[in-house]
């Protein structure tokens, strides 16, 4: 049994969400950086180099990479073995206090975007919070913390079909991803979700996304005839032809739209091919992950962070 202190996971939370609002990771910036190279349209090569720019001021200034700074969201692997000796909060309210911090810091305060009684008043909640949390309970003993600054530009253009098992999946992606249009502000990563259940493909497509960028690892792979797993081949088959679409940068047109897709699978009913996209772009980096692991009984918080935009 490990003890976490309950004031660890509020702080990790907390300092995830500041580091996460002004550095871009180096995965990210390296395929943007790629990108820039390849692109043979000015206007898109225009837009990345404004992109580039711009997250190089963030990180050196330490302000936010774009004016809306998400709504929080948080993937908790909580292994079984860990105990919170000094709680008195929930896991959600935990999470909820770290937000909180975040986003009310005086050195760099943060954009409030979430609205309590979503259908009626729709009243600024000031502080960001309540997170959306999603939980798993794992073997261990430590507490895995992936956060999530979400922007709502790029959640207003996530989409879901539950398509026929006879449906052409990759056709309907195809003729999906033209009617996001360019408010998701490509270039960015496109995460897919396939099969489960209608909540269980959304939440998978929402989950890759936060895998490093690794397309060039997966060309690099095809081209010297290693053989790829269906995902992989449903990622690169995708990469190429959503960038043949000639989207381009900020919908400008060009070369790159995506810079790399994820894809994530689970089994699902006979009768139904659930399918759900999420696309993300290069505002306020989209994943930080921690984790708290302690170095003797007593507990000791340990950090390591991969930032995703």
């Amino acid at each position: 049994m490990t003890n976490i202190r309950q004031e660890d996971l509020i702080q990790s939370v907390a300092d995830a969400f500041q580091y996460i609002s002004y550095y871009h990771p180096l995965d990210f910036i390296t395929a943007l950086g790629e990108a820039y190279e390849r692109e043979e349209s000015p206007a898109a090569k225009d837009a990345i180099a404004q992109i580039l720019t711009n997250s190089r001021m963030s990180a050196e200034g330490h302000r936010p990479i774009c004016q809306d700074t998400g709504i929080g969201m948080v993937f908790l692997k909580v292994g079984m073995d860990v105990h919170w000796p000094d709680a008195t909060m929930s896991l959600q309210e935990m999470v909820n206090e770290g937000v909180r911090r975040a986003y009310a810091d005086p050195d760099n305060p943060l954009r409030a975007s979430v609205l309590a009684d979503p259908y009626g008043t729709r009243k600024n909640t000031k502080d960001n919070t309540p997170a959306v949390v999603h939980f798993d309970i794992v073997p261990g003993h430590h507490v895995e913390v992936i956060c999530a600054a979400k922007g709502g530009g790029s959640e207003a253009k996530a989409k879901f079909a539950m398509l026929n098992p006879s449906d052409d999946l990759v056709d309907w992606i195809l003729k999906t991803v033209p009617t996001m249009g360019a408010g998701w502000c490509p270039p960015g990563i496109l995460g897919v979700g396939i099969g489960g259940t209608p909540e269980k493909a959304m939440l998978m497509a929402k989950e890759s996304i936060m895998a490093p960028c690794n397309m060039h690892e997966l060309k690099a792979k095809a081209a010297s005839g290693e053989k790829l797993t269906r995902p992989e081949e449903l990622r690169l088959e995708l990469y190429e032809k959503i960038n043949a679409l000639g989207i381009g940068a900020q919908g400008l047109g060009g070369l790159t739209t995506v810079l790399d897709v994820k894809v994530l699978d689970f089994p699902c009913h006979a009768a139904n091919l659930p399918v759900a996209l999420v696309p993300t772009a290069p505002r306020p980096a989209i994943s930080t992950s921690i984790s708290t692991v302690p170095a003797r009984p007593d507990s000791n918080r340990q950090s390591s962070r991969t930032g995703r935009t």
